[in-house]
């Protein structure tokens, strides 16, 4: 065999295993739990408030609870301006983003209708604090605000138990919340003497709460008692009443546990405030949004509404009370 010939016939020899090992790679199967694991997706719900107001930081604590507790992740969303407009726009985003759920605090629930229903045909929606009965949401979480109206007006009657002329002071009335505080108002005072003189609106706007108490006191020097139906109205009148040097010298009633309102009531410059309990507006919609997500209808009662019972805090109590409030929101 000539030497060219053995050559040819060793690289041929060479080539042969290598030809054959030259089959399609498979890729190895991803490891369990790794990446390429077929894992289901978490559930995304979102919680959107009427305002920026720190009564809603309460409520964040609640569904940051029940996030954990049920395994979703929440988007918590704040309209900075506090308007219907901003939490259309806010539904639309999150509609968008793919949530599963949400809970909402309606400013303009009349004219939210179509908003809401628009949400409601496409993930499950529950409105929470302020209600919109008239709209497709699943089920209203939060307050009885008639009834929590009724607690205010006994806190006035007690103040102005001869009668006398208060003013009232609130965000919107266009909110459910604040009509129906009103009309509970208005129901515990029937047939006394105490006198409304009149509603006065701020659209969220802080400057402005305080500059109607401001006027108020200037206006009518005779005001027996300044009541604030939403969270911030309570800090805004007592700020108001400090810089007039009539505070103490004022009755105030008010609504939720804002801490200039606790640290008033506890120094007698407020004579009560009523209370909700946002944590569990928080907790409870989280709660109820992962349930629906998972397909558990058993969670919306027949009513369609879970009411969440308010509190009435005096001096006697307001001690007790913040405390046991900076413990469940983790402050010392």
């Amino acid at each position: 065999m000539k030497r060219s010939s053995i050559l040819l016939a060793m690289i041929l020899a060479a080539a042969i295993p290598a030809i054959g090992g030259c089959k399609k790679r498979e890729a190895a199967p991803p490891a369990a739990g790794g990446a390429g694991a077929a894992a289901a997706k978490k559930i995304e719900v979102a919680f959107v408030t009427n305002n920026a107001s720190d009564f809603w930081t309460i409520a964040r604590a609640g569904t940051d609870k029940a996030a954990a507790e049920f395994g979703v992740s929440v988007q918590f969303r704040i309209p900075a301006q506090g308007t219907a407009q901003e939490q259309q726009q806010i539904i639309e985003d999150l509609m968008a983003k793919g949530v599963s759920g949400l809970a909402i605090s309606p400013k303009d629930p009349a004219n939210q209708v179509e908003t809401i229903n628009k949400a409601a045909a496409k993930l499950n929606v529950i409105t929470q604090d302020s209600d919109a009965p008239d709209s497709n949401r699943l089920c209203y979480i939060g307050t009885n605000n008639f009834d929590a109206g009724v607690e205010a007006g006994k806190l006035i009657k007690e103040v102005l138990p001869q009668g006398g002329k208060i003013m009232v002071f609130v965000g919107t009335l266009d909110a459910q919340n604040a009509q129906d505080r009103l009309k509970g108002i208005k129901e515990a005072i029937k047939g006394t003497k105490i006198e409304i003189v009149d509603v006065r609106t701020d659209e969220t706007d802080r400057t402005k709460a305080k500059a109607n108490v401001s006027d108020t006191l200037v206006k009518y020097p005779d005001i027996g008692c300044l009541v604030g139906l939403w969270s911030y109205n309570g800090p805004s009148i007592i700020s108001a009443v400090q810089d007039a040097g009539k505070a103490g010298k004022v009755n105030v009633v008010c609504f939720d546990e804002e801490e200039a309102t606790l640290q008033a009531v506890k120094d007698g410059q407020i004579f009560g405030t009523v209370v909700q309990q946002p944590y569990e507006f928080g907790y409870q919609s989280v709660k109820a949004l992962a349930a629906l997500a998972k397909g558990d209808k058993s969670v919306i009662p027949d009513n369609k509404t879970i009411y969440v019972p308010v509190k009435v805090i005096r001096k006697e109590n307001v001690g007790e009370f913040w405390a046991n409030l900076k413990e469940l929101l983790g402050k010392k």
